[in-house]
């Protein structure tokens, strides 16, 4: 995530990044890397502290990458549609709408942890049921369905996400922005979703492991599948990051001659 980061900065002027809003790729590479590094609060003795933080910093950060996930497929729509479709479309995407996606989804997400952490905080639990012979401390939810909730949402936002691949699925390639965000929500889905399922019959150590696992996995995903492409368009074919070239895929009158 900071190499891709790095990468963007560096290279902010090019084309590539222009055409995929530099400012939406900042907090998303910034979010995803919040997002591995949280897993880090899973790793560790327990402590009052750190068990509150694994609920607020997993559910907003994965928010924050999620929601500007949503926000960048919103603006690629609405850049697209704008063409045809006139002025409504053309204020929407001149008045920054889609920049309003983020704060909002983010929002909603405060007030489900709010509530989490106001009606069941985590705290230290001792475990002596996951392994007979040894007491094992833990931070004990307590409540299973707040943290399902935040799931739920955040499961929300990647599926109106990957619908929202049906109405940019026929965009001209060089803003084939679309076809990663929506590789990237498949990855997300399949790695949470295979997760619930098995989290709900683990305990003790294998449910930190679990957690864990997913997100680093979800978190390495994302970036793979939106960033991996551009960079190594950025780094190893520069000829293709040209305003010429994205002229020619974006012209199929030209594309039909070559």
């Amino acid at each position: 995530m900071s190499g891709g980061l790095w990468v963007f900065v560096k290279h902010q002027d090019t084309p590539i990044v222009k055409a995929n809003n530099r400012t939406l790729s900042y907090i998303l590479l910034i979010s995803l890397l919040l997002c591995f590094l949280c897993s880090f609060l899973f790793i560790g003795r327990p402590h009052p502290v750190t068990c509150i933080l694994q609920q607020i910093t997993f559910g907003l950060v994965f928010t924050v990458a999620l929601s500007t996930v949503l926000a960048k497929k919103i603006l690629v729509l609405l850049a697209f549609k704008s063409i045809k479709s006139g002025r409504t479309m053309r204020w929407l995407l001149a008045s920054g709408a889609s920049n309003y996606v983020i704060p909002i989804c983010t929002l909603v997400q405060v007030v489900i942890c709010g509530m989490w952490l106001g009606l069941s905080p985590r705290f230290i639990d001792v475990d002596t049921r996951s392994e007979p012979r040894h007491l094992l401390i833990v931070c004990n939810k307590l409540s299973v369905a707040a943290f399902y909730c935040v799931l739920g949402y955040l499961g929300s936002l990647a599926l109106v996400s990957f619908s929202l691949s049906y109405l940019v699925r026929n965009l001209p390639d060089a803003f084939n922005e679309a076809k990663f965000l929506t590789f990237s929500m498949l990855v997300f889905c399949s790695v949470w979703v295979t997760f619930l399922p098995v989290y709900r019959g683990a305990q003790g150590k294998l449910m930190v492991a679990l957690e864990i696992f997913s997100i680093l996995a979800s978190s390495a995903g994302l970036p793979a599948c939106i960033f991996a492409p551009k960079s190594y368009i950025i780094l190893i074919r520069p000829d293709k990051n040209s305003l010429k070239h994205l002229k020619n895929k974006m012209d199929p009158r030209r594309n039909g001659h070559t």
